[in-house]
């Protein structure tokens, strides 16, 4: 057919795993390599150009080569309670055995630097939203807040999340409950197990209650299994948001666990979680999605590991007084120190997330709404500050290179490798350290991860100038700033 070939006989690039694959056309110029955007996605361009004798001016074709990686994938979270940073034997622990979890490490990149918040309202109010909890409002997050779950569903997919809410203050108000909010599907507590029991609902209504706190992970993981193996529609892709409620309080682990560990009844419950873990993994893999699932693990915040909290809780079982590990890290849940906001972060993609890597760049939970907008196909909102930023490159392996900056609720900021703390930074009481200065503090944290020695008075300018982000940051400050 030579100069006189139609458009509808040339066939279009194939799309493979290597990018695409560019058709040899008889007597044709090809211009690779040129990169557009369409839509909220960047694809790459081909540039054909063939030759028409009867025109003046070649004709020319473009095609769109749209990569294997624009398959959405699905996302799983598993988010636990109050789990502190050295409770894996993946991140230090020489107790607690956690071979699903060391396992999920080597398949994927453990994050040594990643950031939640300090008590469990203010964290799922950030997971959720991509935005601190001086905007998002913790506990008493508003309906008008925008969620992750609501941009995928617009996205096209399937939503659901199990576990504990905690963002409606507690309360079965119903715009403010995850259906309204975003997920298709939903079955948990809206609160705590602080009085040793909870009450469930599915989705908007009623399920029943339960004092039977070791039986809570194995139910939460086949609620999971139940909505991947029977609710979950094939034609979508899907987001699970599994969040647990031990170990949280008045922990138990499962007859299975208990007693079982050489961590007492708290290191019963990790190596429960690491079971229960590899449970659902397995289920991932037996229905065929694992290949494109996006999992990661991690927790909401530090561990309650202060005797002023155990020693004047009321109401625990014999021997569960909790008492899970920061690692090196300085004091734990409801603390402005690294031992109440950094924690476990294990993130796996087969092929797309490098496996076996150890990452100490910083990241957040704040950062899974631009990074979910970027690899999912929807964008963040625009009509509001958010303070996460799309960590794509970072989890890809393509740069090592995380946030430049994280707020501390009410009490300080890090930039880089410093740590700067208010004098009057804020600590709920339990968490408070009897005879700390009232003074600014300022921490080497490539140097000094345990925060023992404060260099404030060395860096005078350094000190100036967190101070001044740290102050600002609550009025519409930095926000997502790298």
């Amino acid at each position: 057919m030579g100069a006189r070939q139609r458009a509808s006989d040339i066939k279009s690039p194939r799309v493979g795993s290597g990018g695409a694959f560019l058709p040899l056309l008889h007597a044709s110029r090809i211009h690779p390599g040129l990169r557009f955007k369409v839509g909220i996605r960047p694809v790459d361009v081909c540039l054909v150009v063939l030759p028409m004798k009867q025109f003046v001016l070649p004709f020319v074709f473009l095609f769109l080569c749209l990569p294997l990686s624009g398959e959405k994938p699905n996302v799983v979270i598993v988010f636990t309670d109050d789990q502190g940073y050295g409770d894996l034997a993946c991140y230090g622990s020489k107790t607690n055995k956690t071979p699903r979890l060391d396992q999920l490490a080597k398949e994927g990149t453990l994050f040594t630097s990643f950031y939640t918040q300090t008590v469990c309202g203010p964290s799922r109010s950030a997971l959720l939203t991509g935005r601190y909890p001086c905007r998002s409002k913790g506990w008493g997050m508003p309906a008008s807040e925008i969620t992750f779950g609501e941009l995928m569903q617009k996205a096209g997919y399937q939503t659901a999340c199990i576990g504990k809410w905690d963002v409606s203050n507690r309360k079965a108000i119903i715009d403010r409950m995850p259906n309204a909010q975003g997920f298709d599907y939903y079955f948990g507590t809206l609160g705590a197990n602080d009085g040793g029991g909870v009450k469930f609902h599915e989705n908007n209504e009623p399920a029943g209650t339960s004092r039977d706190m070791g039986g809570l992970t194995t139910l939460y993981t086949d609620k999971s299994i139940e909505f991947l193996k029977k609710k979950r529609d094939p034609k979508k892709p899907f987001v699970l948001y599994l969040a647990h409620t031990m170990m949280h309080t008045i922990i138990d682990a499962s007859d299975r666990f208990r007693g079982k560990s050489k961590g007492g009844l708290y290191g019963d419950v990790v190596e429960e979680f690491d079971y229960e873990t590899g449970r659902l993994l397995d289920a991932l893999e037996e229905f065929g999605l694992s290949e494109n699932t996006l999992f990661i693990y991690t927790s909401d915040n530090g561990p309650w590991n202060q005797d002023k909290y155990t020693k004047n809780k009321k109401g625990h079982p014999k021997g569960s007084i909790f008492w899970g590990s920061s690692g090196p890290l300085r004091n734990g849940k409801g603390s402005p120190y690294e031992g109440g906001y950094r924690l476990p972060c294990i993130v796996r993609w087969p092929g797309k997330v490098p496996a076996g890597r150890k990452s100490d760049a910083v990241f957040a939970t704040i950062d899974f709404m631009p990074t979910f907008a970027k690899l999912c196909g929807f964008k963040a909102p625009g009509d509001r500050l958010i303070d996460g930023v799309d960590q794509t490159a970072l989890l890809m392996g393509k740069s090592q290179k995380g946030r430049e900056t994280f707020y501390f609720d009410r009490a300080g900021i890090r930039k880089g490798k410093w740590k700067y703390l208010l004098p009057k930074a804020h600590f709920y009481g339990y968490a408070r350290e009897d005879g700390r200065p009232v003074e600014e503090e300022l921490y080497d944290l490539e140097n000094d991860l345990g925060e023992t020695t404060n260099l404030a008075k060395k860096h005078p300018k350094i000190v100036a100038e967190l101070r001044k982000l740290t102050e600002g940051l609550p009025q519409g400050g930095p926000g997502g700033i790298r």
